[in-house]
Order: C-alpha cells, then sequence, then structure tokens
C-alpha cells in the first residue's frame, strides 16, 4: 500500500487553462491570480521538485567548510496512491500528524460549482500526495517530501441537499444530545470535511494552504482541528497510539484488511463474530467519520495514582493489558473477581462500557491528541484549569454510525468513570465518498 519513490524523473509543469476551465466564465478564484497581475508566474518555470531530489548536500554551517550533510530519505519520500476504489486515510497506516478542516458552503454554491471545487481539490490533492506542488503553487518545494501525506474528503447532510438528496444516508445527521457534552460552534458541524495527514508537519501545513485556496470561492471555514501521534519510527509501526491520559488508545480496532474490518468500516461481506446487524454501505466503497473532540482533564488526572487511573480504564497503563490479563490484545474477563470479591474490571470502567455483546457494535478507531495553549491563570475552559489544555480528536470510521456507533456512545454517556475527567466539546457527522480514477473525482456519483 505504501509505495517508496526514489525516482528522479520529474514531473511536466501544467498550465492554469484547466483551472479557468472548471471555474468558467469568472476564472480567478478569491484573489488567487493576484499575483499573476503583479508580475509573478502563476505556475513555476521550473517543473515541481521530484522526491528523488530530496537526496542532496545540505549545508548546516554557511560559510564554514566541512560541514555539509547529506540528507537520506527513508521516510520523507514515501507515497500513499491517491487514487482507487477507496478513499486513503481510512484504514490506511496511521501517521504522526493530521488537520482536520470543517467547511460551510456558501449560499451561492450549487451542484455545479460544488462539482467544481471537488475537481479542484481532488486535482490538487492528488499531486500533493505524490509530492508535487499544487496546480499554481508558487511554493512547489514544500510538496516535495510528502511522507505519506493523505487527503481525505467527507460530505455533510448539506451536500446531498444541493445535489442528490436521495442518497444521502438515514444516519447523516449530527449524535443524539447526551448529558456529558459541552459542544461548542467552532468544533462542531460542518458540511464538508478535509482531513489531512502526514508524517511531515512541514507537508501537511503547505497541503491545508493549498486546499483552502482551491475552496474559498464555495465555502468558509468552519472550523480547524490539529493533532499528533507519535512520531514515526519514534517506536515499532503498528504500536497502538497513547492519548494524553497515558492510556494506549484503539486497542479494539479490526485488523485492516481482515473480514471484520472490511464489515465493520466498508459494510462487505457478513464478517466474523456472528454479528447481527443489516449492515448496508449508502454507497460501494463508501464509509461514514464521526469527528469527537474531547477535552481531557489531565491536571486532575494527575492528582490519581496508578493503580486507580487503571480502574477507571480497565487496563494496565504499562503494556495496555487488561486487568485480567497480561498483553494487550488478551481478551478481558468481566466474570473475574478481586480478592475482596468485588470484580477485578469495574462495571464502569472505560473498557466495560464500551464493550457489546454484538460484534457489529464497534468501529475503526483513529484518533489524534491535541496539546493547546492552557487557559490563563484563574480561567477555567472545558474544566480545564493550571497547565494543560489538552484532549483527543477523537475519529471513528464504521458503516453505519446508527446501528455501529450510537449504541456505544449512549453506554458510554450513561455510565463511564472516566466521564469525570473528560468532556466532549466537539461533534460532527459526515459521508465519506468513495475514491476515484485518475479521469474523475472525489464525490463525482452525486453529481452524476
Amino acid at each position: 500500500m505504501t509505495n517508496t519513490n526514489h525516482s528522479t524523473e520529474r514531473q511536466p509543469t501544467r498550465g492554469v487553462s484547466r483551472r479557468g476551465l472548471l471555474l468558467g466564465a469568472g476564472g480567478v478564484v478569491g484573489g488567487g491570480l493576484v499575483g499573476a497581475a503583479a508580475g509573478y508566474s502563476v505556475a513555476s518555470t521550473a517543473a515541481p521538485a521530484a522526491p528523488g531530489d530530496l537526496q542532496q548536500p545540505v549545508d548546516v554551517s554557511p560559510g564554514v567548510a566541512n560541514t555539509q550533510v547529506t540528507v537520506s530519505h527513508p521516510y520523507g519520500t514515501d507515497t500513499i496512491a491517491f487514487y482507487g476504489p477507496r478513499q486513503a486515510g481510512v484504514d490506511t497506516p496511521q501517521q504522526a500528524h493530521a488537520i482536520y478542516i470543517g467547511l460551510n458552503l456558501k449560499d451561492d454554491t450549487d451542484a455545479d460549482r460544488l462539482s467544481s471545487m471537488m475537481r479542484l481539490l481532488t486535482d490538487d490533492a492528488a499531486r500533493l500526495t505524490q509530492g508535487r506542488g499544487a496546480l499554481a503553487d508558487l511554493d512547489e518545494e514544500l510538496a516535495a517530501a510528502p511522507a505519506r501525506l493523505t487527503v481525505t474528503f467527507g460530505f455533510g447532510s448539506e451536500v446531498f441537499d444541493r445535489t442528490r438528496p436521495e442518497l444521502k444516508p438515514a444516519w447523516l445527521k449530527p449524535l443524539p444530545t447526551y448529558g456529558i457534552d459541552q459542544l461548542d460552534p467552532a468544533y462542531t458541524g460542518g458540511d464538508v470535511v478535509i482531513q489531512i495527514q502526514g508524517d511531515d508537519p512541514l507537508s501537511v501545513a503547505h497541503a491545508r494552504r493549498m486546499l483552502l485556496k482551491d475552496a474559498r470561492a464555495f465555502a468558509t471555514v468552519a472550523w480547524v482541528q490539529s493533532g499528533f501521534t507519535h512520531a514515526r519510527a519514534s517506536r515499532p509501526d503498528n504500536t497502538t497510539m497513547r492519548n494524553l491520559f497515558g492510556q494506549i488508545d484503539g486497542t479494539g480496532n479490526p485488523e485492516p484488511g481482515s473480514e471484520r474490518a472490511e464489515r465493520i468500516i466498508w459494510g462487505v461481506g457478513q464478517g466474523d463474530g456472528g454479528g447481527t446487524k443489516n449492515l448496508q454501505p449508502w454507497i460501494d466503497n463508501g464509509t461514514s467519520m464521526v469527528i469527537r473532540r474531547i477535552a481531557m482533564n489531565v491536571d486532575e488526572w494527575d492528582e490519581l495514582d496508578r493503580p486507580a487511573q487503571e480502574g477507571v480504564v480497565g487496563r494496565t497503563l504499562g503494556s495496555g493489558a487488561p486487568l485480567t490479563g497480561e498483553h494487550e490484545h488478551d481478551a478481558p474477563d468481566f466474570e473475574a473477581l478481586g480478592p475482596s470479591g468485588f470484580p477485578v474490571i469495574s462495571d464502569i470502567s472505560h473498557i466495560r462500557r464500551a464493550r457489546s455483546d454484538d460484534p457489529d457494535e464497534a468501529m475503526f478507531r483513529r484518533s489524534f491528541n491535541y496539546d493547546e495553549q492552557p487557559a490563563a491563570s484563574g480561567d477555567t475552559l472545558h474544566g480545564q484549569t493550571g497547565v494543560s489544555q489538552s484532549g483527543l480528536i477523537f475519529v471513528a470510521f464504521q458503516c453505519d454510525v446508527e446501528q455501529q456507533y450510537t449504541p456505544i456512545q449512549d453506554r458510554l454517556a450513561e455510565t463511564d468513570h472516566l466521564n469525570l475527567w473528560t468532556i466532549p466539546i466537539g461533534s460532527a457527522v459526515f459521508a465519506v465518498p468513495p475514491g476515484c480514477q485518475p479521469d474523475g473525482y472525489i464525490g463525482e456519483a452525486l453529481f452524476a
């Protein structure tokens, strides 16, 4: 799935005619050609830097002899294919950094303009993920090291209302209102989501800027959320991430490509484990995305001792094993009793409340941490004071939100010991359309 490209062959530079055709008579997107009017070229006369060009001497101390080092490229030139039946960034290997952008469509963005926006976004996302500059990119060098960059698009209800309402899945609506929620409009809702992930924060940031330039004539920014996991190579590949409570986060994920994952994420086949639900994808090779921003009161969590923290979650902090096991993926024994006669894993522990007897009540988690500027001294923001303004961008993919995700969230909202230290402050639901081929674009089925 991941292809390491060390080719030094340069890609041909393209002009702006395609973009002009896509936008029709308007031609100029939100001032995108201002540079040309001022005497600057819209597309650089030099070809984009190819990923292989990264292996060249770099002078780390200009003016001082014998201080050059050679930049190696074990990770920076890794690419993940953009085109295909499914969008990348759902069950592909998780990267270190992510940006989520929620967009609200402008009033005049009808089906034709939506189609134009998605053509532009698809074209530039395809280029950027392969280490090439976006169309009319004046900073192509920033795209030369994609480092497993992926871009994934999702649609909210409004997109369907303006295109083909009959294709809108029944579950595409806000989640139920929960008593634990303190939702902030700054992180809630949205008509379109752009998920950008990669191992290099520079290429991720550059992709954000290029894609927002594409979208600005059609939509406004509703919210932006940035997150991170472990740096690549800081630990073995396929290691489950840790959140900022120190917990291993995402142990129960189905293995990508397995029969169970195909059913849970994409609604393919009957799956294993005797699922009882009628899971049908809203469209072939499509899925759903739930984004929940969860504030974590790390400062008060730190007041608990280690055994108390482990009891809240139901897992050991070191290995991530359930309190009744030794290894991360051991099955928890919820019937086991301790010396005092009480359950070893509490009935209100997080893993007990998240567990269901129906294996179809499941999701594929792809979450990222956030850690931002703390509130001013004495102020309280989402229950957080002191030195931390931290949390989790909880992202879940599943075939059907109502059948798979909502029952789990209902139980967690009702009784989960972890709720004492967490507050959901953002929430959004999106339909993730299929991928596309080089002659197509993401979401084209909505414009047929």
